[in-house]
């Protein structure tokens, strides 16, 4: 059996990236039959979250690592999960967020909590680059469980690096936070979900790229709803199913034997397990500034 012994270079992962990127992406489409123009606003509130909140070992670890004087980029802010309790903490939050449902909810969120330092700035990456110029915009820049989708890594990171003065931080899974869909696929649709880039893709393709990485691992924890509609919406939504239709009759015939409530919300019987990561790497430009 002959192997490929071409070194992993960041062109060809980045390359690799790109495929299964690709492959997630025509298989959706092929097998879609909702369509939305904005596919987060109609659940933009399951990913409103207290910003005062202290049940998220994410969030501890990221306030933490934040200095009170710093500006932080929040790429792909979404609702403000992050970028709210860190604006807390910091003296200057930029959030880039291209889904106008979820700054709506964000907006909402700095109204609610009185928070005047938060940047929002409407665009997807790394295309809303220019709106931050000059250039470095921040001390540090954050992806929160963004970039599993993205198929040109490369250039997305790149920007993410000419924005950031001295370093990067990134939060991702071990799987996509899509994957806790993945079971009903097959009975849905006769299928395997084709899998994203995840944890240990970023982790390979920083170090091919010449970044040294620190990593912290926290345990992932299962995603819970407050009821059974909000959990049967967000499932559907990742099945792309649409309400009434063949399928979705089947996946609501079996989807009571599939979750339980545990802990006073909804979740999955059999709950994805695994590891989260919080990655810091400087930027190349930081880098270069050492002595």
């Amino acid at each position: 059996m002959s192997t490929d012994a071409r070194p992993r270079t960041p062109a060809l992962l980045e390359a690799a990236w790109a495929e299964r990127v690709r492959a997630n992406r025509d298989q959706a489409e092929r097998l879609r039959e909702s369509t939305t123009g904005d596919h987060y606003a109609p659940i933009s509130g399951l990913f409103v979250a207290d910003p005062r909140r202290t049940d998220e070992p994410t969030l501890d670890m990221l306030r933490a690592m934040a200095v009170p004087d710093e500006t932080w980029l929040d790429i792909g802010a979404g609702a403000g999960r992050y970028a709210l309790p860190l604006a807390l903490r910091v003296r200057r939050v930029i959030a880039v967020e291209p889904s106008a449902g979820m700054r709506r909810a964000m907006r909402a969120g700095l109204d609610e909590h009185g928070l005047e330092n938060v940047r929002v700035v409407a665009g997807s990456w790394p295309e809303s680059l220019p709106l931050l110029e000059p250039l470095p915009a921040a001390d540090v820049s954050l992806i929160a469980h963004v970039g599993y989708d993205i198929e040109e890594i490369g250039p997305f990171l790149d920007a993410m690096e000419a924005a950031t003065r001295d370093r990067c931080v990134a939060v991702l899974t071990d799987r996509s936070p899509a994957s806790i869909a993945d079971p009903f696929w097959p009975l849905v649709h006769g299928e395997e979900r084709v899998a994203l880039p995840a944890l240990p893709d970023l982790l390979e393709l920083l170090h091919a790229r010449g970044r040294e990485t620190e990593v912290v691992r926290v345990q992932r924890l299962p995603r819970s709803f407050e009821s059974v509609e909000a959990l049967t919406a967000f499932l559907r939504r990742q099945l792309f199913i649409t309400e009434g239709g063949d399928k979705d009759r089947h996946f609501r015939a079996i989807l009571p034997d599939m979750i339980v409530f545990h802990d006073g919300a909804w979740t999955l019987a059999d709950r994805p397990t695994g590891l989260s990561g919080i990655v810091v790497w400087r930027p190349a430009s930081a880098a270069e500034r050492l002595p």
